[in-house]
């Protein structure tokens, strides 16, 4: 008879490896670092409502863009607002990883090449999710105006100069509900990152099917790119809309009082269209950020736990 105890599945802390974690962030902070300047242009479109009449740019298009913020601010002027989202993305991708395979451990019930189903797959995705926005949120908030000019309505308490300068002063004049301004758009688009998990483990679930390996076999260079990228482009042609209400709800110049008052006001001006301002220079930034990140993390952990495991 099988002693009841073996059986147990194990509890979420013994899946908990450092390892995950520094591989996690060390690709995020990589991707980070090359990337940012599409992230910043994908903000200042996302954020551009057609009608309100500040002193921001208008941009025609992608290339326009970074020309008149290179003749405006420089070259550097494309990292504004880097610091904020190396720390945060870095910080994000590193937990991401850790509480994720913490999770499918548990679920595997210890056995590391037990397969999953995809919807376990979603459901660790999503609760690792939900607990990263929840830490992360205020850095994102910063971040996001950090990375937006500043316009002449904008209060000088609200120009920050850095990430930490963000943080305290966010803190101080606005108080929690400032520093969680797009938390509910932002737990929605938790389902970005849970579809793409569930993508990419599933096109790597049916690869080592295929080829009748186990799931912990390290795979080619080429393989994990192109299974990063199509989860990627799946799942952020999905959930983009989020982004641009969460976008709307940071920025300091504009003045919605709900999520739901946003979606009607871009609905209303802008029409379908306006919840994917910005689509094409964020999956110019985010598929080869995650491409990047993925493949430095599958083969840094795989180094890692192979070396110390």
């Amino acid at each position: 008879m099988a002693d009841p105890v073996a059986e147990k599945a194990p509890s979420f802390l013994t899946g908990i490896q450092y390892e995950h974690l520094v591989a996690g962030l060390t690709g995020g902070v990589t991707a980070t670092l090359i990337t940012h300047p599409f992230d910043l242009l994908k903000l200042r479109f996302a954020v551009h409502d057609g009608v309100n009449k500040t002193g921001r740019p208008k941009y025609r298009g992608v290339l326009h863009a970074i020309k008149s913020v290179i003749r405006d601010d420089g070259v550097l002027g494309l990292y504004r607002g880097a610091n904020a989202h190396v720390f945060g993305s870095g910080l994000s991708w590193g937990l991401y990883f850790f509480f994720y395979n913490a999770l499918k451990f548990h679920f595997q019930a210890g056995d590391v090449n037990q397969q999953l189903s995809a919807s376990s797959h979603l459901l660790c995705a999503s609760l690792s999710g939900s607990v990263i926005l929840t830490m992360t949120n205020p850095i994102w908030v910063v971040k996001t105006r950090l990375c937006l000019k500043d316009t002449d309505s904008v209060p000088e308490h609200m120009r920050y100069k850095g990430l930490r300068d963000g943080l305290v002063n966010l803190y101080r004049y606005e108080g929690l509900r400032g520093c969680y301004k797009g938390y509910f758009p932002g737990l929605l688009g938790v389902s970005h990152g849970a579809l793409q998990f569930m993508f990419y483990e599933e096109l790597k679930k049916a690869y080592c099917n295929y080829y009748n390996i186990l799931l912990t076999t390290k795979l080619g260079t080429l393989e994990y790119l192109s299974m990063a990228a199509m989860s990627k482009v799946v799942a952020a042609s999905l959930t983009y809309p989020f982004l641009v209400l969460r976008a709307r709800l940071q920025d300091q110049d504009q003045r919605y009082t709900s999520t739901l008052d946003t979606f009607k006001r871009i609905l209303r001006h802008e029409g379908v269209r306006g919840f994917y301002k910005g689509l094409s220079p964020n999956l110019i930034k985010v598929v080869p950020a995650t491409c990047i990140t993925f493949l430095i993390y599958e083969n840094l952990s795989a180094y890692l736990l192979g070396r110390w495991r």
